[in-house]
């Protein structure tokens, strides 16, 4: 008997949780991903918010191709000249600030926050670095310090020192920053804790307090940013800017990057004393940085005012379901919060099988999430709402 493509799927990667949706993918374009059976299913989280301009956008495939025809890794980053990551980083500091003028781009936004918290701690010369509880930075050994879901991170202790942890959007708990912490890395807007947003006035509180005790403010924007949260940046939300500013997920466009972004003089440190304070062999990637190019045009092309009447659409419908306890939103993040978990897994199944693909909380077991494309259309989003109701209809008469 021929062993199936699940089968060796199951046996031959590397696995993350032991139910999968097991979707065999022919392609994907749009809002929309295509099986191999020939259903196709409206993609509401896009990637976990990593297509936020949908599926294959043509601008992102035609500078993949017109880069591969040219060549792929020539170096590792930082010794050539090459027109894709000197492209990408202009385009990108375009779009900020002028104290974050200068972009160190890497692999992904574990990475991102890894860089982050090494060059937060050469600028300080200190070594404290504060988080928020409900946090998510990431999975490797240095985000996972500063993530703040306790049983994930236990079966891998010990994990980086002087870690401590703060309330999010609680002015009080910023005396805990000191004379002697090197940073403090915060998401904005939360995504793993179920969508919580912090309000301006903790956020300038925070600015003040980090600036009184030379403690340098990174922002995690690699779930917020990026469009996510109805502005390009979630920092644009509030009337501040951080001193470190780390991206991810949609900023290659569906291919893999993360970058971390901060003033010039703060980032030269890095190349002496030692030389070599932060290497990567794939950072800056030439095919991925053309695609993160592409990517960053395309965003300065959405309406987010329109952007926001089709997420307040989603917000209201759903918000009138009998069994939804609440919904909090910003821009298109959505956590959608329900009685327990075992009717949020009803949900999220009972829409993949109508053909719309939902996604749970890694820290928030009782909601499932919404991150669509920005992309999306109204039409798109009509059939989505109708396809989610009814899976709640029918999680509820289980």
């Amino acid at each position: 008997m021929k062993e199936s493509d699940k089968d060796r799927f199951l046996s031959l990667q590397g696995q993350t949780n032991p139910f999968p949706f097991l979707l065999e993918l022919e392609r994907a374009e749009g809002s929309y991903i295509y099986t191999k059976d020939g259903k196709k299913y409206l993609d509401m989280i896009a990637g976990v918010a990593v297509n936020n301009i949908g599926h294959n956008h043509p601008e992102v495939v035609k500078a993949i191709h017109e880069q591969v025809d040219k060549y792929l890794h020539v170096m590792v980053y930082g010794e050539f000249i090459q027109d894709a990551p000197l492209s990408f980083a202009q385009t990108l500091t375009d779009l900020l600030p002028e104290n974050l003028n200068s972009v160190y781009p890497v692999n992904s936004g574990t990475e991102a926050n890894e860089a982050a918290l090494k060059l937060a701690k050469r600028v300080t010369g200190k070594q404290q670095i504060i988080s928020c509880y409900g946090a998510y930075h990431g999975s490797t050994h240095g985000s996972l310090s500063v993530s703040a879901n306790e049983t994930k991170k236990a079966p891998f202790q010990p994990l980086l020192p002087n870690v401590s942890f703060i309330q999010h959007n609680e002015i009080n708990d910023l005396e805990n920053i000191t004379d002697e912490t090197a940073a403090v890395i915060i998401e904005p807007i939360q995504g793993d804790a179920g969508v919580r947003f912090a309000s301006n006035e903790y956020m300038i509180a925070l600015r003040e307090k980090c600036d009184e005790t030379g403690t340098m403010l990174i922002f995690d924007e690699i779930q917020c940013g990026m469009g996510r949260s109805g502005r390009r940046f979630a920092f644009e939300h509030y009337s501040i800017t951080p001193d470190i500013l780390t991206l991810g997920k949609a900023l290659g466009g569906g291919m893999p990057i993360g970058a971390f972004v901060s003033s010039r003089d703060k980032m030269e440190l890095l190349s002496h004393d030692p030389i070599l304070g932060h290497i990567t062999t794939f950072g800056g990637h030439p095919v991925v940085c053309a695609a993160a190019d592409a990517f960053l045009k395309v965003l300065k092309t959405i309406d987010f005012e329109k952007l926001e009447e089709i997420a307040r659409y989603i917000e209201d419908k759903l918000s009138n379901h009998p069994t939804v306890i609440e919904v909090r939103r910003k821009g298109m993040m959505f956590a959608i919060d329900m009685r327990d978990d075992e009717i949020v897994a009803k949900v999220v199944n009972n829409c993949l099988t109508d053909g719309l693909i939902s996604f749970w909380f890694l820290s928030h077991p009782n909601s499932f999430r919404l991150s669509p494309p920005l992309t999306i259309s109204k039409e798109e989003v009509e059939q989505a709402v109708q396809i989610i109701t009814n899976a709640m209809n029918k999680a509820s008469e289980a």
